[in-house]
């Protein structure tokens, strides 16, 4: 297959000062992309600021010989993501691909996690590809072409101990992530997201020593990179993706089971059934999953 290049695209890479944004930002633009680069440089549980991780990226680029523009705005406020997003407009003229990567740990076991340690993560993960993709989406949706890649998480996909706030961002994230699909469709625009296992300074107290070497960011960024690409025309779908290994992650609903004489005894009875895997049916929109459900009620 010829070289997949981003020649004359304009990309967004928030969160892009360290990790999986760096690596995104830096495929992007060795691949041709101009991008711009946005980081609010703070620590992992979000506080401070600083804009050297992004500037530090936009060095690199251009060294390399590629275009990038630094973005130290929060994605987490109106006028922030306002900004990223005009960032990308009055340096290039346009935003093509926006990859929604930037984020915050606030870990804490459920009992002990604060209102605030919860309202903060879903702040940047969720409110900030929200407020981001909102900013971009009219500008492709007026050029009829956009590429949305949102980062969910194994967490947020079948949970996590101690994130009950990052799992809950990360699951919101592949809700607006398959309606973004939906309403992007007609206009050209797709949007996936993917749930990655890399060794980043977010993961390196999480995962084992001898992850380092194997999972490392730029084993994820090609998957970002294709579906950010113009030939890729899936659409609404989550991957996971670590070590070189992608594989598609889909929500399916069981055979069931059903009555006319329901009551809590005879669920009980029939929980093995309920419980049933096989066969399956993956809808891909809420009009599927009602249509399936209703004749099998019916």
């Amino acid at each position: 297959m010829p070289e997949l290049r981003f020649n004359g695209k304009v990309a967004v890479v928030t969160g892009a000062g360290h990790g999986l944004g760096r690596s995104h930002a830096l495929l992007l633009a060795e691949r041709g992309a101009k991008v711009v680069v946005n980081d609010l440089g703070g620590a992992l549980d979000g506080t401070g600021a600083s804009t050297g991780p992004a500037a530090e990226v936009v060095e690199l680029i251009v060294k390399n010989g590629g275009e990038a523009v630094a973005s130290a705005d929060n994605v987490a406020t109106p006028e922030g993501a306002e900004a990223i997003v005009q960032a990308a407009r009055d340096a290039f003229g346009r935003v093509d691909i926006l990859v929604n990567n930037a984020g915050i740990l606030r870990d804490r076991s459920f009992g002990k996690m604060s209102v605030e340690e919860f309202d903060s993560v879903l702040a940047v993960h969720v409110r900030g590809s929200f407020l981001v993709s909102r900013a971009a989406f009219p500008h492709m949706k007026e050029q009829r072409y956009g590429r949305i890649v949102n980062t969910s998480s194994p967490a947020g996909l079948f949970g996590n101990f101690g994130q009950a706030n990052y799992s809950t961002a990360k699951m919101g994230l592949v809700g607006l992530t398959k309606t973004l699909g939906i309403e992007g469709a007609r206009a050209g625009i797709r949007a996936n997201a993917i749930a990655p296992i890399a060794w980043t300074r977010m993961t390196e107290a999480l995962l084992p020593a001898e992850f380092e070497q194997r999972f490392t960011a730029d084993r994820v960024s090609p998957l970002v990179a294709f579906l950010a690409h113009e030939s890729c025309e899936t659409s609404g779908e989550v991957f996971s993706v670590g070590a070189g290994r992608i594989a598609r992650v889909f929500v399916a609903e069981g055979p069931g089971w059903r009555t006319d004489d329901l009551s809590i005894e005879s669920i009980a009875d029939n929980w093995d059934a309920i419980l049933a895997e096989q066969p399956y049916v993956q809808p891909t929109t809420l009009g599927e999953q009602a249509s399936a459900s209703m004749k099998a009620m019916l």
